[in-house]
């Protein structure tokens, strides 16, 4: 199996190509872009003449490198023409993904009277008597804040703030969407901890909740633990606990589809302590797991050991565990003959994961999957929407535990986890964590 590529293209190009009209012609056509390892997709016709057919053509390719592939072989082994490209990713960011809109109209002078001056004085006295109730008169109490600097931006590494903007607009959307809150990207321009920290504090108000997204380590642990002390809102370092949410509810999925459901005795290895990796270990413990942790990092393993986890090599976690969740990066890292009978192999890595599964099974995995489903968005929308409206100062494990137990029992027979276009996850998750908070509230 090739480790070098994903197993499928995924990078979808349209092709504005015009072809002979002749019999055979499209035919040529299509089976060169096969022949190069492109895959075909929607076929559109412009037009069509006596002597030539102008038809958009999206094709998937891996890379740009393979799209140039492409465009050599029709050249050189057909007689048609590609007229223009274009990367429907590219071009649904143009112009960006959010605005910030209203929510009334001014048709009316009284209207401006009543949501600006002179009106909009009396709320202001409002809040300044009373501070909580900005949360009632302002967006605040809907908002939440989602805040980079883009030191690891999904696997690309250190990109800066500005290009990594287009993850957090796409954050955006999706709370907006699916949970109805109002989220701002924030680009804070440091590297430096502790001026991403004070940045933070000093715009805080601004918003209900704090999202923290795509810093590095260990700088992410640092700052979401001075957030979480020194403000009174909930804060969430979405790579590591959105994904251990999501990752949890995959876990029991995966016991459930093994007829292992509701088994705690069986002990996970978590290969790779990063930002994920730990996330995913420590909410794991806390819905009680035994867990081991396996990285090169010293202080990674210590801080696993902090929290009550254990530390192997890789061989010794492989020959124990139970559940393997693997979120290193390492193409290949996990070898079938580690495999060992009754396993479930979670290898999350993208694009190309430690082991493929189909690997993992005929090694004599129970059950093995990689990462293309295992999506963030199932979670945190659901977790700061319950956590603003039962207007929380934190989102506890507690939450998030009942939230990948609600995840899970949405995935269907041959699914680790529902989609997040799923007409119910969202509401699910709310309900979820809103009750786990309530119950936390009844034993104080």
């Amino acid at each position: 199996m090739d480790h070098k590529r994903p197993r499928f293209p995924d990078q979808d190009i349209v092709l504005v190509v015009r072809n002979p009209h002749r019999a055979g012609s499209l035919g040529k056509l299509l089976s060169v872009i096969g022949d190069v390892g492109a895959l075909v997709g929607d076929l559109t016709t412009r037009s069509v003449s006596p002597y030539h057919s102008i038809r958009e053509i999206t094709v998937s390719v891996y890379d740009d490198d393979h799209l140039v592939q492409v465009l050599s072989a029709i050249r050189a082994q057909t007689q048609a023409e590609v007229l223009e490209t274009c990367d429907l990713v590219i071009a649904r960011h143009q112009g960006g993904k959010i605005h910030c809109g209203r929510k009334q109209d001014i048709k009316l002078l009284s209207d401006l009277r009543y949501i600006y001056t002179p009106g909009v004085a009396r709320v202001c006295r409002a809040i300044q008597r009373d501070p909580l109730k900005a949360l009632e008169l302002t967006g605040i109490g809907n908002s939440v804040g989602i805040f980079t600097n883009g030191t690891r931006v999904l696997g690309l590494g250190d990109i800066g703030p500005l290009a990594g903007m287009p993850v957090m607009e796409g954050k955006a959307v999706i709370y907006d969407q699916f949970v109805g809150i109002s989220a701002v990207p924030i680009l804070v321009d440091t590297k430096d901890p502790s001026e991403f920290i004070d940045t933070v504090v000093r715009v805080a108000p601004t918003f209900g909740g704090i999202h923290l997204e795509d810093i590095r380590m260990p700088d992410c642990f640092r700052i979401e633990d001075e957030l979480i002390r020194r403000l009174d809102k909930p804060v969430m370092h979405d790579d590591q606990h959105g994904t251990a949410t999501v990752l949890l509810a995959a876990v029991l999925s995966a016991l459930r589809h093994t007829n292992r459901d509701g088994r705690r005795d069986m002990i996970c290895a978590q290969i790779g302590l990063g930002a994920a990796g730990f996330g995913i270990a420590k909410l794991l413990l806390s819905a009680g797991f035994k867990v081991i942790g396996v990285d090169r990092n010293e202080q990674a393993c210590a801080r696993m050991e902090n929290v009550g986890g254990d530390i192997a090599s890789l061989e010794d976690a492989m020959a124990n565990a139970d559940i393997v969740i693997a979120t290193t990066g390492v193409v290949g890292l996990i070898k079938p003959e580690m495999i060992r009978k009754g396993q479930i192999i979670l290898s999350l890595s993208n694009p190309i994961p430690e082991i493929f599964p189909e690997e993992a099974l005929d090694a004599g995995a129970a059950y093995a999957a990689d990462g293309k489903s295992v999506n963030n968005a199932l979670a945190y929308p659901g977790l700061f929407r319950a956590a603003l409206d039962g207007r929380r100062k934190a989102i506890t494990p507690a939450m998030k535990i009942a939230a990948a137990r609600a995840i899970s029992a949405l995935a269907g027979p041959d699914e680790l986890v529902p989609s997040p276009l799923h007409p119910d996850v969202h509401s699910a998750v709310i309900a979820a964590a809103t009750e786990a908070f309530k119950k936390e509230d009844a034993k104080k």
